[in-house]
This record gives C-alpha cells, sequence and structure tokens, in this order.
C-alpha cells in the first residue's frame, strides 16, 4: 500500500503544537502526526503526517500559512517490507565482548563472545545505534577494570539489551524498567530468547517508581538510555538510589548536550569517569562520590 508523508517546520514548541493539532483536523486524516524539536539549536521544530491516502495539497498549504510554516513537502512513501529491509541492511553489531545479533545472523556469532539476540525489527536497542553501542562498551569497559555488578537496574529499558548485558556477564537479578508496556513485553520477549528468564526481571515503571527497584536499592550500577530532559530530571532520584562508589552509564545524548546532563549529575555528588563519542552521540560513566 502506498502512503504519503507531509513535513514542514516551524519556530517555537507552540506553534507547532498547535499545528500538530490543526493536521489532524484534515481530511483524509492522518494516520499519524509528530512534532519534534530539531536539535541543532536552531529552536526550529519539524511537524509531520503520514496518510495512507494523497492529502490535500491546498488545506496543507492553507494551514502551513496560518501557522506561520513552511510550506509542507509532500512525498509518496512507496510499499516497503521494513522487516525483510532492515534484516537485510543491520549487520551483527560488536561492542568489546557482547556480540549483537538477529536470529537471521545465528550462524556469524562467534564462540569467545557474550551473544545477545535482539530481533532486527527492534530496530531502537538493536546496538547499531551510537548510543546503545556506546553504553555496551562501557559495559565492558567497567567489566575489564574489575567491576562487578551486584545490584543493577536498566531504566529505560527499551529492548533490554543493557540489562541482559549485565546479566551475561555477572550473577543476581538485574531489574529493567520502562515506562512504555509495550517496551516492556518487547524486553520480555527478549529476554525469554535469550535464556535470561529468572535473571532478568522487567517491570513497568516511570523512572524508579516501582516497588521492586525501591526494594532493591541501591544500585552500584544504573543504565538510563534515554534523553538529555528525562535524565537531568532523573538526576535527583539517581543521587539516591546510585549506591556509594556507584556507577551511572548515560546516554542518549547529542555531544553538545553532555554538559548539561554532567553538570546536573555532579551536583547530585555523581561525577564524570569516562566519556566517549560515537558519532554526534554521547556515552557517559559517572561514579558517586
Amino acid at each position: 500500500m502506498t502512503t504519503y508523508t507531509a513535513l514542514t517546520t516551524l519556530m517555537g514548541k507552540d506553534a507547532a503544537e498547535a499545528l500538530g493539532e490543526g493536521m489532524e483536523a484534515l481530511w483524509p486524516e492522518p494516520t499519524g502526526v509528530g512534532v519534534f524539536e530539531v536539535e541543532d539549536g536552531s529552536g526550529l521544530w519539524e511537524v509531520g503526517g503520514y496518510f495512507e491516502e494523497q492529502p490535500d495539497e491546498t488545506e496543507l498549504a492553507l494551514l502551513a500559512a496560518a501557522h506561520g510554516a513552511r510550506a509542507f513537502a509532500i512525498s509518496e512513501l512507496p510499499e516497503t517490507d521494513w522487516v525483510a529491509k532492515v534484516r537485510r541492511e543491520l549487520m551483527p553489531v560488536e561492542a568489546g565482548r557482547f556480540f549483537v545479533y538477529g536470529s537471521h545472523d545465528a550462524d556469524k556469532v562467534p564462540e569467545d563472545c557474550e551473544p545477545l539476540l535482539i530481533e532486527a525489527a527492534m530496530a531502537f536497542g538493536t546496538g547499531h545505534h551510537g548510543t546503545t553501542l556506546g553504553c555496551l562498551r562501557a559495559l565492558d569497559q567497567l567489566a575489564n577494570g574489575g567491576f562487578v555488578g551486584k545490584s543493577v537496574a536498566d531504566i529505560g529499558c527499551g529492548t533490554a539489551v543493557l540489562a541482559m548485558g549485565a546479566a551475561r556477564i555477572w550473577p543476581g537479578v538485574v531489574l529493567a524498567s520502562d515506562i512504555d508496556e509495550v517496551a516492556v513485553e518487547v524486553a520480555e520477549a527478549n529476554v525469554l530468547a535469550n535464556d535470561l528468564v529468572g535473571r532478568v526481571k522487567c517491570v513497568e515503571a516511570a523512572g524508579f517508581g516501582h516497588p521492586d527497584l525501591a526494594a532493591a536499592a541501591p544500585f552500584d550500577l544504573v543504565f538510563a538510555n534515554i534523553l538529555k530532559a528525562p535524565l537531568i530530571d532523573l538526576a535527583p532520584d539517581m543521587g539516591r538510589h546510585v549506591a556509594p562508589a556507584g556507577y551511572a552509564i548515560l546516554s542518549g545524548l547529542l555531544n553538545e548536550q553532555a554538559d548539561d546532563v554532567i553538570a546536573a549529575y555532579a551536583a547530585q555528588g555523581i561525577g564524570l569517569k569516562e566519556r566517549q563519542e560515537i558519532g554526534e552521540w554521547t556515552t557517559l560513566t559517572l561514579q558517586k562520590s
């Protein structure tokens, strides 16, 4: 089935959100509308919609003009088997001792690695993104330095690849939480596929807001691969839940955003130990004083 996209940009969050609401009232109606900040410091916001029928160009032009946006760029997307495409294009990823792969690459798993099976259809959290790759490398580096995680949590776990990486190399139960119910279901499916049932426990929670996380605290290692704003919001809770001398591995950050996060965590007594950049993304390893 052919689908269509309509994209534009404009200045300011409020104006962008208002335009997004206006798009939802169009006919033919979009199947989805997104409003995103362009993270280049320009102040621009991108507003876009997906349509199963060709959108009305006149209506879009009037809507853009009414909100002070650029003219919409309308594109036709051909029918694509996205799962098959992703499987063709995503190769296995090596991050230190970890080997992240899809089932279609099961014959490529080396003997001397810690394998992590993540289906390629679950694109975020497969290890290909610089943030996930950076976190796995940071985990490998900690372990190479002799650190053993006895109480570990993965906050905003997504596919749970980081929690599973920790469970592969250390004893005990790793807690993996996500605010999204579907993400928790995906995480549980991955835990089962990797034979880690009983070693990784997945819970639905915002931040540390779950009884199981409260009972297991303080943690000697916490992963949080999310975004700048929620990482900064999480800093006070992280200060309370990370044990003295414990570590936090943080990512989901553009390189230019890292200093703000470092400052927020330093205010909680959690200081920078290691900083690595992969492309435009930064991963931070911090330690509580």
